[in-house]
């Protein structure tokens, strides 16, 4: 729930309209196939149903470099080694799900594939001043995710991701830190779409209802091991 992602990602407004925004969740009952589930958060496909995105994936070669890169004074003290925990829990978790894709932190200042930014901007209000390229004048969650990928892929179509960006509010519940990190984290993998069902609100970090979780659930490995599948 706390990874709305913002904006459509760049470069496909030019296919599907100026102004025009992703579906951020999609509907559906009971335990899904795990197929079912797969397609669901990497191409917004409804259950036996036509993709409504692209999947997008990193380039698998080389470790993706992450980086908390900036984070305002509003976060200093408690919040800010809350952050830092949050963000070295989350990337062991993924770690942990054995894909195909390795993650390494790297020091702010040095040029990351993630960067992550700490902003003094309320959730739904425009970020401003961030210093990423296509980021400001987007509507910010609690946390949000953009990525940017390569061509203007047509839903089911495959791409490639260029960067990506996690923002965090300065009104999202520092309590909320470790469950929004490996959220925003794993969806900047180009696992986009959040779920909608209540039977996975204590099941899956991608609900969009529950922020129960704080590792990553038995389909969620599996989507992971699926979008990169281990070497």
């Amino acid at each position: 729930m706390i990874g709305r992602i913002f904006g459509i990602l760049a470069l496909a407004l030019a296919l599907w309209g100026a102004g025009a925004v992703a579906q951020e969740f999609v509907l559906s009952e009971g335990a899904l196939s795990d197929n079912d589930f797969y397609r669901l958060v990497a191409c917004a496909a409804p259950p036996g149903k036509a993709c409504r995105k692209p999947f997008v994936r990193w380039a698998a070669d080389r470790p993706l470099r992450v980086s908390i890169e900036r984070i305002d004074p509003v976060f200093l003290g408690g919040k800010t080694k809350r952050a830092k925990a949050s963000l070295q829990r989350a990337m062991q978790r993924i770690d942990d799900a054995s894909a195909g894709l390795a993650l390494v932190r790297v020091p702010e200042g040095q040029e990351a594939d993630i960067r992550i930014l700490f902003l003094d901007i309320p959730a739904g209000g425009k970020v401003a001043g961030s210093g990423v390229e296509g980021l400001d004048g987007q509507v910010l969650g609690g946390a949000s995710t953009r990525v940017w990928y390569s061509g203007a892929a047509r839903p089911g179509e495959e791409t490639g991701i260029k960067r990506a960006a996690i923002v965090f509010s300065r009104t999202l519940s520092m309590r909320a830190y470790e469950s929004a990190m490996l959220e925003e984290l794993t969806q900047a993998l180009g696992l986009m779409t959040d779920i909608r069902n209540p039977w996975y609100n204590t099941r899956s970090i991608f609900s969009e209802d529950s922020n129960a979780r704080k590792d990553l659930g038995v389909q969620d490995i599996m989507v992971l091991q699926r979008h990169y599948p281990p070497r």
